[in-house]
């Protein structure tokens, strides 16, 4: 029967599998690390308070890549080149999702518009992590290799996705509100997509890897196309529904007091 469970065991036992699933992971962290590195780095003066969250959010990221590094050379096992096509972080890039690496790049501050879209942007692709992270912690938190790994990652993923919930409340209630409807609309959709489009070519290769039947591989094609189904009829709206987060403050800073900050919920 085939599950989730089943499917990830099947490749947290084989080393090659193991090896492209790990190098995947590692190399989005390390690229989403480096982003927020740069956005800290280049966050305009009027949003100055968001630098020193910003930055813990990059090193979360960075250290998420080191965490599935140390996985593989706990198992003796070396890093592989991460195929094009699984390339999650790339392909909304080329979509134009999130802050572009060329603007990155240049040292020039950024936008009070640019941090809304890199808050939306965010608030998307971690609602992904969070919940990719929650299944993981359900099937393999205790596992004696992976749990702590998997656990301190699922952590931290929810609180990046705590402070985007929270600051981009902050920015509607500062009439940032159109435009954070819009660009959230936007990204979600895209990821969507993307997300289909990486899931498909990752099982490919570790179809390859594993050697499974044709009837097997052609039931999960199937199954990752019928959840993009699901998340176009308006499974989306997850990812940019915002709401006050229990987790308040959750990357540091001063938190409000009772009363203080936008209103509770904002769609």
């Amino acid at each position: 029967m085939l599950s989730a469970r089943s499917l990830f065991q099947e490749i947290l036992d084989d080393d090659e599998a193991f090896r492209l699933f790990c190098s995947i992971a590692a190399s989005g962290e390390a690229q989403g690390g480096w982003e927020n590195g740069r956005i800290a780095a280049l966050v305009p003066e009027s949003r100055r308070d968001l630098g020193p969250k910003i930055a813990r959010h990059g090193a979360d990221e960075d250290k998420h890549g080191r965490l599935f590094n140390a996985l593989l050379r706990k198992r003796g096992l070396d890093p592989v080149p991460v195929p094009p096509e699984t390339d999650y972080t790339m392909l909304l890039e080329r979509r134009g999702i999130g802050l572009a690496h060329e603007k990155l790049r240049r040292d020039e501050p950024l936008t009070e518009r640019d941090i809304v879209v890199y808050l939306c942007h965010s608030r998307v692709t971690e609602q992904r992590a969070a919940d990719q992270m929650v299944m993981l912690k359900k099937y393999f938190g205790d596992h004696p290799d992976v749990g702590r790994a998997v656990r301190m990652i699922s952590n931290d993923e929810d609180n990046h996705l705590a402070y985007c919930h929270e600051e981009l409340l902050r920015l509607a209630a500062e009439g940032h509100g159109p435009l954070i409807r819009r660009v959230l609309r936007e990204s979600a959709l895209a990821e969507i997509r993307v997300h289909r489009d990486v899931s498909l070519a990752v099982m490919g290769h570790m179809g390859r890897i594993l050697r499974w039947p044709r009837a097997k591989a052609a039931a999960l094609a199937l199954g990752i196309r019928g959840v993009y189904a699901v998340e176009l009829a308006g499974g989306w709206r997850r990812m940019v529904t915002l709401r006050m987060p229990e987790r308040r403050n959750a990357l540091g800073g001063r938190a409000p007091e009772p009363g203080e900050g936008p209103a509770p919920e904002f769609a």
